[in-house]
C-alpha cells in the first residue's frame, strides 16, 4: 500500500520517538491538561473523548462545548470523538476543525458498555468497513472545514480475540496519519498484562504495507525508563502513557528523579483549586478523589491523611487536612522515586 496523499500535519514535526498522554474519561480535561503541563510536558495532549452525536445537536453541543475547551500552551492538542455514524463524524470534525484543533482521534477501543450499544468504541472492530467510513468521513469534515489537520485512531488488538492480522491492515487502508494501539483485546480489559511484543507486529504489518501511518504503543507503561525500553523492543514511533500520570504530573521529566512527599502534597492542593475554580458545581467535586489515591500513598502516615482527604467536601477541608499533617508530622516526608507511588 503507498499512501496517495500524506497528511501527517504535525505529527510530521515531532521527534521520534516521541511520548504522549492519553485520553482517559473524567480525567484529562481542560483542568488536567493545564495542571500537568505546569511540571512536565508531553509531546501531544487529547481532550477526553466525545460524543460525535452529540456535538451535532445545539442542545448537546452548548453543553460539549466547555468540554472542548483549551489553551494556546496545550498545542499540539488533539479532540477525541466517538460515534458510529460517518454522518456525525463528518459535521462533527468539521466542527473540530474550525475549533482550532491541531488533530482529531476517533476512538474505536473504549469499552464502555453504554459507548459500544451505539455502535461506537470498541463496537468498530466488528466492522471495518464502517471503521474505514468513520476515517474517511473525519477527513471530509475537515476539509468541509477548508482546514488540513490530520486524523488518528485509537484502539486494541481486537473485540474478544487478537485479530490485529486482519484489523490493522483494513485500519492503514483509510491511512489515518497515526495509530494507537492498546495492547489488550476489548476483551481483556485491564486483567492481563499489556503485550508489547503485538506493537512490533504492528510495526511490521505497517511497514509491509509500505504505509506512512505512526505506531504508538500503549499499555501498562510505567515510566519513561520503560517507554524508552519498549520503543527499543517494538520499533514504534511514540508511546502513549495513561494511568502512570495518576499522582505523577512530573512523568515527562526525565531530569527529575526524585519527588519530595512536600511536592506531592502540594500538587495535590494545586490540582484540587484548579477544578474547583475552572468547574465550580458544574463537575463533582468526588472527581478528584481518584487522585488522592495516588498523590497520598507510599510514605508514613499516608494513610490516615488519605482517609482524612477522601471524606473532604470542599478545598478548605483538603488544604486544612494537608497543613495539619505538615504541622504534626514534619519528619514523614521523604524523598520518593517519581515511580515509587504509582497506582
Amino acid at each position: 500500500m503507498k499512501r496517495t496523499k500524506s497528511n501527517l500535519g504535525f505529527w510530521e514535526a515531532l521527534p521520534r520517538p516521541f511520548f504522549v498522554l492519553a485520553p482517559l474519561a473524567n480525567v484529562t480535561d481542560a483542568v488536567f491538561r493545564r495542571f500537568i503541563i505546569r511540571y512536565s510536558r508531553p509531546h501531544v495532549l487529547w481532550t477526553e473523548f466525545v460524543s460525535a452525536d452529540g456535538l451535532c445537536h445545539p442542545r448537546g453541543r452548548e453543553a460539549l462545548l466547555k468540554d472542548l475547551a483549551y489553551t494556546e500552551d496545550e498545542r499540539p492538542i488533539v479532540v477525541q470523538l466517538f460515534t458510529a455514524h460517518p454522518g456525525a463524524m463528518r459535521e462533527a470534525a468539521k466542527l473540530c476543525a474550525e475549533l482550532g484543533f491541531d488533530g482529531i482521534d476517533i476512538n474505536m477501543g473504549c469499552p464502555d458498555k453504554n459507548v459500544m450499544k451505539q455502535g461506537a468504541g470498541a463496537t468498530c472492530m466488528k466492522d471495518p468497513q464502517l471503521a474505514q467510513a468513520l476515517i474517511r468521513a473525519a477527513k471530509d469534515g475537515v476539509r468541509d472545514a477548508g482546514k488540513e489537520i490530520p486524523i488518528s485512531v485509537k484502539t486494541r488488538l481486537g473485540f474478544n480475540d487478537d485479530t490485529l492480522e486482519e484489523w490493522l491492515p483494513a485500519l492503514l487502508e483509510a491511512e489515518p496519519a497515526a495509530i494507537t494501539l492498546h495492547a489488550r483485546t476489548k476483551k481483556d480489559m485491564s486483567k492481563v498484562p499489556a503485550r508489547f511484543e503485538r506493537i512490533a507486529r504492528a510495526v511490521e504489518i505497517r511497514n509491509e504495507q509500505k504505509s506512512r501511518t505512526l505506531i504508538i504503543g500503549n499499555g501498562d507503561v510505567r515510566d519513561m525508563a520503560d517507554a524508552r525500553k519498549k520503543i527499543e523492543e517494538t520499533g514504534a514511533d511514540g508511546i502513549m502513557f495513561g494511568r502512570a500520570i495518576f499522582g505523577n504530573p512530573w512523568l515527562f521529566d526525565e531530569t527529575k528523579k526524585e519527588v519530595s512527599t512536600q511536592e506531592k502534597l502540594d500538587a495535590a492542593l494545586v490540582h484540587t483549586e484548579m477544578f474547583l475554580d475552572y468547574w465550580k458545581d458544574t463537575k463533582s467535586f468526588e472527581l478528584l478523589k481518584k487522585h488522592y489515591r495516588a498523590y497520598i500513598n507510599h510514605f508514613p502516615l499516608a494513610k490516615e491523611l488519605r482517609i482524612e482527604m477522601m471524606e473532604a467536601k470542599n478545598f478548605e477541608q483538603v488544604k486544612a487536612a494537608v497543613e495539619k499533617f505538615r504541622s504534626e508530622h514534619p519528619e514523614t516526608l521523604p524523598l520518593l522515586s517519581k515511580t515509587e507511588y504509582l497506582l
